[in-house]
This record gives structure tokens, sequence and C-alpha cells, in this order.
């Protein structure tokens, strides 16, 4: 069992930045693939970033390649997702979720374990 808590969402102007965090409970954080997904008004939860067991082995959805940053802490038992030039098009809930497929994948099925989400808004 794994339990993830988010942090540091919040209210910030286009072209600002913010650092999600997420703590994840447990002694096998480390084999586990970790990914962030977000979900806007009325539109289905989709992915944003994936972090496999590696640090440099990552993923991006391209609407956001180039501007977010994804990486894990495995002492930390965190993953954080650097999100940079944001834009109001970022506005959403922000989830974090562990998965134990071997690779990173994109569907949210695959995923495990859920945190509650951290809500980010980007004003223009």
């Amino acid at each position: 069992q794994v339990q993830l808590v988010e942090s540091g969402g919040g209210l910030v102007q286009a072209g600002g930045s913010l650092r999600l965090s997420c703590a994840a409970s447990g002694r096998t954080f480390s084999s586990y693939v970790m990914g962030w997904f977000r979900q806007a008004p009325g539109k289905e939860r989709e992915f944003v970033a994936g972090n496999g067991w590696s640090a440099g082995y990552t993923s991006y959805a391209d609407s956001v390649k180039g501007r977010f940053t994804i990486s894990r802490d495995n002492a930390k038992n965190t993953v954080y997702l650097q999100m940079d030039s944001l834009k109001p098009e970022d506005t959403a809930v922000y989830y974090c979720a562990a998965s134990r497929f071997n690779t990173i994948v994109v569907v949210t099925t695959a995923y495990d374990y859920w945190g509650q989400g951290t809500q980010v808004t980007v004003s223009s």
C-alpha cells in the first residue's frame, strides 16, 4: 500500500513557476514508476509527466515538454514537478500517481495509487 500526498499548488501569473511535491509512504517507493496527471474542469484526466525507476528515465506530454521537469528523490520518497513558463491552459488539479509497471505509461488505468490532488491556477 502506498499513500501519496501532493503539495505546492496555488495561484500564479502566466509566465511564472510552481514546484509541486508528492510525498509517498511505504518502503518500496523506488520500485514504482511515478507520474503526474492533471484534470481541468470538464475534461478528462491527462498524463503530464512520468519518472521511471532511474532518475534519468522521464517522459513528458508534448504540451509541457521544455517547460516542466519531473524528478524524484528515492531517499526522501518524494517526486517533484517543476513547472516553468506557466500558461493559463495549465490550470487544473494536478495528481501524482504510482504504477507497478516497469515502464512509464500514460493511461490512468496503469496507475495503482493516487494522491488527492492539488489545485494549480494560472491567471492571464
